[in-house]
């Protein structure tokens, strides 16, 4: 029993002794670690210092950048762990990274997706930072693009973190992606109102707006008969095409329209309609070829209409004349 005790106490001096001994080591290549993160810190700030007046390469700079830095770290833990064990090599490790290669891409599938979708909308530049876009229902200005994330910044100031296998798999619209953009909106004019006089109307309106575009022209086009109104689609061209300047050109142009139309006598009519009552007291009740809300137009007389209060009337005096003569029946019969 003794000689038990003895033998495992000379193990555990034997590990004491063994990490004593390594500790000049481990505090070397902790330093020599950490030096190597410092490192690769700075050639991720020097790639982007070097892309930032660049934008056509900004986004490529922070891909650049930060596969650098993360090159370097690795080569300081491949530095560190041969200091603190002198019989590792580099080889050992890519050798277990390769075997367990397999397990760690179930496991984190869904990281390393949005890791690569990162990486290629980095590259590709499908949109860049600063940039308006929107996605799905989601709309805002890009304020980042990571490896992982998009972060967006709406327009009422939220935050929005949009995984990049999401953006890369699916529609996004930018509404920045040129230095022009359209606007339209359609107008609803009557059914009596000249159609030119008022596509003239509507064009001298937006030209009277300042910082709509000369070049492409502005154009008013007829888009449907609509119950109540003719739709005419006015649709003109700004620059900047960013959120804020769409919303104030906007407000400039519908208000310049309207006070252009209505100076010129052109109805913006509401929406009606017409309610045809049927009436039950006319002779022709039944009979749709005669009746009036069944009259084929232009081939007989149609009949003419009566108000609601004389159909009431005359069908108080038939109810009233059919008691009349109920009761005359029942006098004879006495």
């Amino acid at each position: 029993m003794n000689l038990e005790i003895s033998t495992a106490w000379a193990k555990v001096q034997g590990m004491i002794n063994g990490a004593i001994a390594l500790l000049p080591n481990i505090g070397l290549a902790l330093i020599v670690f950490l030096l190597f993160i410092f490192i690769g810190e700075w050639i991720k700030k020097l790639v982007k210092k070097l892309t930032r007046n660049r934008r056509q390469a900004r986004n490529l700079g922070m891909v650049l950048g930060r596969l650098a830095q993360g090159f370097t770290v690795l080569m300081g833990l491949f530095v560190a762990l041969s200091i603190v064990i002198p019989t590792f090599k580099a080889g050992d490790l890519v050798q277990l990274l390769g075997i367990s290669g397999v397990a760690i891409g179930f496991a984190f599938r869904d990281i390393l997706q949005n890791f690569l979708a990162g990486i290629l909308i980095l590259l590709t530049e499908p949109f860049q930072i600063d940039d308006q876009i929107v996605f799905k229902d989601f709309e805002g200005t890009v304020e980042n693009i990571e490896t992982r994330a998009t972060t967006i910044r709406t327009y009422d100031g939220r935050r929005i973190v949009i995984p990049n296998a999401e953006l890369f798999t699916n529609s996004v619209t930018v509404n920045t992606a040129f230095d022009n953009r359209r606007l339209q909106y359609d107008v609803g004019i009557g059914y009596g109102d000249d159609i030119d006089r008022a596509k003239q109307l509507i064009l001298e309106a937006i030209a009277s707006v300042h910082g709509v575009l000369k070049s492409p022209e502005p154009d008013a086009l007829v888009m449907d008969l609509a119950d109540s109104t003719v739709k005419i689609r006015a649709r003109w061209w700004i620059n900047p095409p960013r959120r804020a300047d769409a919303l104030d050109m906007q407000d400039q142009v519908l208000t310049a329209i309207k006070n252009k139309l209505t100076a010129n006598g052109i109805d913006l009519p509401f929406p009606t309609q017409q309610i045809l009552f049927h009436d039950q007291t006319e002779e022709t009740d039944g009979d749709r070829s005669r009746q009036r809300e069944g009259w084929p137009a232009g081939k007989r007389e149609v009949p003419k209409p009566r108000s609601i209060s004389g159909s009431l009337r005359q069908l108080a005096e038939m109810r009233a004349q059919r008691n009349g003569n109920s009761h005359t029946q029942s006098t004879d019969e006495l």
